[in-house]
């Protein structure tokens, strides 16, 4: 039978063990893997919208972290982490995981503003024009080839048979370069482009730097551009990406390298 002070010692020490052990979720061959750990998991699956935080999701990595215990004990005792590949390995992860937290922390010490984002979006509206051009084009190497496809043309060839000789992937689609703001052209193409008027070709080769071109007109319509609240989001990380990149460029040019 225990006496009273053995059973007021034992349940103290109940007491005090009882903390300690809700502090790991798991022990591997002695070795503890703490609820913090699995605490820490959670949150980031949460944070990337890929699972809510339920008991499957916590069994389930918690199952992940006692896997990977046992595999990284074998690992360890076959002394893989020695190895000269595997030091280079984590030295470059170690690398991109302290530059990742610190780039986080420069985005979030420098959001990007909504007036900043309504600039650049102006700006794309502007580039983009009122209008849109459907166009079809012929590319060859030479004037004299883009002579006689226009002479050709005017003999009633149709267009879309002899732009199966331009020499770019439009070939394919009968020279068919689909709708597009002029802006998406090189200029003196755009040039050209939008002064025929709607079914026309022009009448003398066009020279840019991939060669001469015969263009015809499609159609025109109207330009769309989406709302700034639909591409809202894409703009800023637009600019957070040139910021990040200009960032970059101020250290390096601030770092003495030999």
């Amino acid at each position: 039978m225990i006496s009273k002070p053995a059973r007021l010692l034992l349940a103290m020490m109940t007491l005090v063990a009882a903390p300690a052990f809700a502090q790991n979720v798991a022990t591997v061959n002695g070795k503890p893997i703490p609820a913090a750990k699995v605490d820490q998991m959670v949150k980031q699956v949460v944070a990337q919208g890929r699972a809510t935080d339920s008991p499957q999701l916590r069994d389930a990595i918690k199952k992940d972290l006692i896997g990977r215990e046992v595999l990284i004990q074998e690992a360890d005792k076959q002394n893989i982490g020695a190895r000269a590949d595997v030091k280079a390995a984590i030295d470059n992860a170690r690398q991109s995981i302290i530059i990742n937290a610190m780039l986080a922390d420069y985005v979030k010490k420098n959001p990007i503003k909504d007036a900043e984002i309504k600039a650049e979006y102006d700006k794309y509206k502007s580039q983009v024009g009122e209008k849109e051009y459907r166009a079809r084009h012929i590319l060859v190497t030479t004037e004299d080839e883009a002579k006689a496809m226009i002479s050709k043309l005017k003999a009633g060839a149709k267009f879309e048979e002899l732009a199966k000789q331009s020499k770019d992937g439009s070939a394919a689609n009968g020279g068919d370069l689909d709708w597009a703001s002029p802006a998406n052209y090189v200029p003196e193409f755009s040039k050209a482009m939008t002064a025929l008027q709607k079914g026309a070709i022009t009448e003398t080769p066009v020279k840019t730097q991939y060669g001469y071109h015969v263009i015809k007109l499609e159609d025109v319509r109207a330009a769309k551009v989406p709302a700034l609240e639909e591409v809202k989001q894409q703009v800023a990380e637009q600019l957070q990406q040139r910021q990040l990149a200009q960032y970059r460029e101020s250290l390096v040019k601030k770092a003495k390298i030999q």
